[in-house]
């Protein structure tokens, strides 16, 4: 009986919303966190009678035929590309990204990755680095004696010093855009890395090229919705259910085929 597989099927692929959905609550309060969807298709069919099989010996053709479905599978967990709400910190190195863009932060293997977390830290060398300790590309220092700093919408860095009026220019930040971000690979720590199917990085100057801008003193909230991330689960939840009681009748219908005498 197919009736067992392809409601086994079913269960999974709800057991896999649910989790989704779980790891987009418990992701809620994470700085600039894209939501998750999980996106499904069904598996192929079974032709017991193709349409347009020929019925009769006069030509007639069956306009439907018999098709029979054999279950769902979990086709991708996309991001949901959305700007999320920008609350102020009131931080010097707090930076929050007013539309599209990543900025490039270098790991210690070398490798560049990207990420929307603007909650940006100075390490012991004055390196502006990510809350991990990764260097921000393209490596800006800010000198010890500075008393404050200046981060404008365009991603230029200045630094205030006690003994000058003016601000000194320590470094320009940049934005880097993606043909497909949601083709980026997901590591954790909010950093992703470049994929065949994201494309290369696109590097220009925050308000350029589509990108968006910097704002100092904001950072990007996460953009799950407690709300519908909760119907969702009682949706999923719902249907693991029915799921489950097909496979409980076609248990029953086993149980009463093999008594029969």
């Amino acid at each position: 009986m197919k009736a067992l597989q392809i409601a086994a099927s079913g269960m999974a692929a709800q057991q896999m919303r649910v989790d989704v959905v779980s790891n987009n609550l418990a992701n809620m309060s994470t700085t600039g966190y894209n939501a998750r969807r999980a996106d499904f298709a069904d598996l192929h069919y079974q032709q017991l009678t193709r349409p347009g099989t020929v019925a009769a010996e006069d030509g007639t053709m069956l306009p439907t035929g018999v098709q029979l479905g054999l279950g769902v599978r979990p086709s991708s967990v996309s991001v949901v590309l959305a700007q999320g709400s920008l609350v102020q910190t009131g931080g010097d190195l707090d930076v929050a990204i007013e539309g599209a863009g990543y900025l490039e932060v270098t790991l210690p293997s070398g490798v560049s990755s990207y990420t929307r977390d603007g909650a940006l830290k100075r390490s012991a060398d004055g390196l502006i680095v990510t809350a991990d300790g990764h260097e921000v590309a393209p490596g800006i220092t800010i000198p010890d004696d500075a008393k404050s700093l200046s981060i404008n919408a365009d991603g230029e860095v200045y630094a205030y010093f006690a003994d000058q009026v003016q601000p000194q220019l320590m470094g320009q930040m940049n934005l880097v855009s993606f043909t497909n971000a949601k083709g980026l690979e997901a590591t954790g720590s909010n950093l992703f890395l470049e994929t065949e199917a994201s494309g290369p990085p696109i590097s220009s100057t925050p308000g350029e090229d589509g990108l968006g801008t910097l704002r100092q003193g904001y950072l990007e909230e996460s953009t799950v919705d407690a709300v519908r991330e909760v119907t969702e689960l009682i949706k999923a939840q719902r249907a693991y259910e029915l799921n489950s009681k097909v496979i409980m009748a076609a248990d029953q219908m086993l149980s009463a085929t093999v008594q029969v005498k």
